[in-house]
């Protein structure tokens, strides 16, 4: 009862209070008024009292509660340090195999691979701190996989306070990502090979971004023959597929703080139920299976702090542009030739 009564001093201070509730496990406050600036300035004292406070629209009025906020923990950079070179000679081998042993085609796949996971990071990182959001250094993630990498994650350690900055924070990375993917593409089919069709092969069905650059970029294949892509190629292919598998509108991916931004709650599911099944249809079914898990086992989506102030109409025109880059990159698992 002692916090209700600082929360009620708190809000007052900026807002008409209607109606509340002081249940001790879940104390709220309805608001007659919305101010999106007095709400941010009540965000602010609220910090520094140890508590972060959310809104959002209840019928005609305003639903306002509060959260303690969590002991921030110091990064410790070495970890990152120590990730990012265990990713460096996983990458390397990764392409040394791809290219059939040349540790060259290894050392150019691992620059390009990095190059893209590591500036799709970058730019949540530098998103984050544009909006004062406290965030980790990417940790880059070594694996025995074909790829050498699970890819890289940042740790978003505060909440997120406006629709606007929930949208900012989704689409920088895939875009970021894909804008280093692009030239990527271009280096790799230009260094790709054309050979005889081999049986053994693995056949990628390119996206239809991967089709354009290819149509100025690759060698005219005659019948019989195909194209072998260089592991630079390759790295720009996977760039393409982390592109699409984080602006799938689920969950807590990229794209589902994109749908979020957008949506409510509600219909931010629904959406999310559709990037799974486009997900599996895709192919990508031990991704499809991770997404169920974080949307159906994980907390619901949030939203941002100020879930009532709008999202910009720039922003809204962006996610038309985010949504043609994401059918341009949609891409189907690889088959084996048949």
């Amino acid at each position: 009862m002692e916090n209700f009564q600082i929360f009620e001093d708190y809000i007052s201070r900026y807002f008409t209070i209607k109606n509340f509730s002081s249940d001790p496990e879940n104390p709220y406050f309805i608001l007659e008024d919305y101010d999106a600036d007095k709400f941010s300035s009540l965000v602010k004292d609220m910090g520094e009292a140890g508590y972060v406070p959310a809104i959002e629209k209840y019928g005609e009025d305003y639903c306002i509660w509060m959260n303690e906020r969590p002991p921030l923990k110091k990064s410790k950079y070495h970890i990152n340090i120590i990730l990012f070179i265990a990713t460096v000679a996983t990458t390397i081998y990764a392409g040394y195999i791809f290219g059939g042993g040349s540790l060259h085609d290894g050392i150019l796949f691992s620059i390009a691979i990095m190059a893209i996971i590591g500036t799709h990071e970058l730019a949540h990182y530098f998103a984050a701190r544009k909006y004062k959001v406290e965030a980790t250094l990417p940790y880059f993630i070594p694996a025995p996989t074909m790829i050498g990498t699970f890819g890289a994650v940042i740790n978003v350690k505060s909440p997120i306070p406006t629709r606007n900055a929930l949208f900012d924070l989704g689409v920088s990375g895939p875009l970021a990502g894909l804008i280093i993917t692009i030239p990527v593409l271009f280096i790799g089919i230009y260094l790709s090979s054309v050979v005889p069709i081999n049986t053994d092969s693995i056949i990628f069905i390119p996206p239809l971004i991967m089709s354009i650059i290819a149509y100025f970029a690759a060698p005219a294949i005659p019948n019989g023959y195909m194209l072998q892509i260089h592991p630079v190629a390759f790295a720009g292919w996977v760039g393409v597929v982390v592109t699409m598998l984080n602006l799938m509108p689920v969950a807590f991916l990229d794209g589902g703080h994109i749908s979020r931004s957008l949506f409510s709650e509600k219909i931010h599911k629904l959406v999310s139920l559709a990037g799974i099944v486009v997900t599996i249809l895709l192919g990508w079914i031990p991704m499809g299976i991770l997404m169920i898990v974080i949307l159906f086992l994980a907390k619901k989506h949030p939203g941002a702090l100020d879930n009532i102030s709008k999202l910009s109409k720039n922003r809204k025109i962006l996610a038309l542009v985010v949504l043609v880059v994401f059918i341009l990159c949609l891409a189907p698992v690889p088959l084996p030739y048949t």
